[in-house]
């Protein structure tokens, strides 16, 4: 029997050996068939004993499922369901090891022992050294414990000195981007940050760190060509560029579902500079949407723009008469181009093949879309990224808006100063 705590203190919870809990469902089960009645047994043999009454009658119910007594799960049944979520973690973690090590391991080669301790730092919070290892070496990559722990006990070397610092640096610029940067454009945006690194260096710590770039898919079609309609020509010719802000726009539509429903989008984008001038997510796609965006631009950029041409696809929402005459108000000459050819649009649908990668579908997004309005708010966030953060490799890697900035500058410096009479 359980001794009396001391007087003064606190009593503690203890520990009751399997027979101590067989020999008191035995005691139960022996009053209960004296009495003929299981009232007040479990209490009466618990004060007998010393124990605490909710665990012998947690013990009695228990032995009962166990012989088959009452229904519910047995201590049998209830261990192996342990030992298959234990199972179902250790592959969770397993799988997600080498999820992040795919970078790496895809290779074939093995890679070098210092950037496999690399990499094991940079994940040993989340799953512990042992594990890392156990998984690496089930992949080929082996790597005894104890050669992790001789390097590290071992002095740092110079380059390991600097990888300790630049790692986390470019982890935090890859996550201040959306997740979306390759081992390029995180080069030449640590270079921007004032990093002094190589981008072969870059795309190592890379695969230390277990983060890759975002890959575009497959283009759908969503615009739908209105055969019947007069069309304007195509002004454009597959030729995306302008010598200045303001001359060519390009727009067309894309789409995504939700659990709410479709969502559509609209962007115009100016093709000198790749800046994003315009744009509406909305639950429908008729003309609206359009001019709604088309709306957004005469408000960003001006009301009155003589000489801008923009261009689209066939698509009815811009054969349509209320489109060519809000394009007139503003100035602006329609241009189609040609039905059935998507490189007649390429550059709009460039720049919705990596909305849909790198914000839609992107590695930033853990969870589906709920309704339209979430794509519209995090459209918002995007687009500014977009803007004044996104590096094009287009623009020689600078953001649209610092791009244009440098076109102004110029044009500012090439006027001469106008002296005050």
């Amino acid at each position: 029997m359980p001794t009396e705590p001391s007087s003064g203190k606190k009593p503690t919870s203890r520990r009751y050996s399997p027979e101590e809990k067989a020999g008191a469902v035995r005691m139960v089960r022996a009053l209960r068939a004296e009495l003929g009645t299981e009232q007040g047994t479990v209490s009466r043999v618990a004060r007998q004993l010393g124990y605490g009454v909710e665990s012998v009658r947690s013990w009695v119910r228990q032995a009962d499922i166990d012989d088959g007594y009452a229904p519910g799960v047995s201590t049998a049944e209830s261990a192996r369901i342990k030992e298959l979520e234990q199972e179902n973690r250790e592959l969770k973690r397993a799988n997600e090891i080498l999820k992040r090590a795919a970078k790496f391991l895809r290779r074939g080669a093995r890679p070098p022992t210092q950037e496999i301790v690399d990499f094991i730092d940079t994940h040993r919070e989340d799953f512990g050294v042992e594990p890392i290892i156990t998984v690496l070496r089930s992949a080929g990559v082996t790597v005894a414990p104890s050669t992790y722990y001789d390097t590290k006990t071992r002095a740092l070397s110079a380059r390991a000195q600097r990888d300790a610092e630049l790692g986390p640096a470019l982890v935090s610029l890859w996550e201040d981007n959306y997740r979306v940067y390759g081992a390029r454009k995180l080069w030449k945006a640590a270079r921007r940050a004032g990093h002094d690194v190589g981008r072969d260096q870059v795309a190592r710590l890379m695969r230390c760190a277990g983060i890759e770039g975002a890959r575009r898919g497959k283009r759908v079609r969503t615009t739908k060509p209105d055969l019947a309609a007069a069309r304007h020509p195509d002004l454009v010719k597959r030729r995306f560029t302008a010598s200045g802000p303001n001359q060519l726009w390009v727009t067309d539509l894309t789409f995504l579902p939700t659990w709410a429903g479709v969502a559509y989008v609209c962007f115009i984008v100016d093709a000198y500079s790749r800046i994003i001038v315009g744009w509406r997510v909305a639950s429908h796609m008729r003309t609206s949407m359009v001019l709604d965006a088309l709306e957004m631009a005469r408000w960003s950029r001006g009301n009155t723009l003589p000489g801008l041409t923009c261009h689209s696809d066939a698509g009815s929402q811009f054969t349509s008469i209320r489109y060519g005459e809000r394009l007139a108000e503003l100035g602006a000459v329609p241009s189609i181009g040609s039905i059935g050819d998507s490189f007649d649009n390429a550059l709009a649908e460039t720049v919705n093949g990596y909305y849909k990668a790198e914000l839609i579908y992107g590695p930033a997004r853990s969870r589906p879309w709920k309704t339209v309005e979430d794509v519209e708010l995090d459209t918002l966030g995007w687009v500014h990224w977009h803007n004044t953060s996104r590096l094009h490799g287009y623009l020689n890697d600078v953001p649209p808006t610092e791009f244009e900035a440098a076109f102004y500058d110029a044009q500012r410096n090439d006027q001469p100063l106008v002296g005050i009479q």
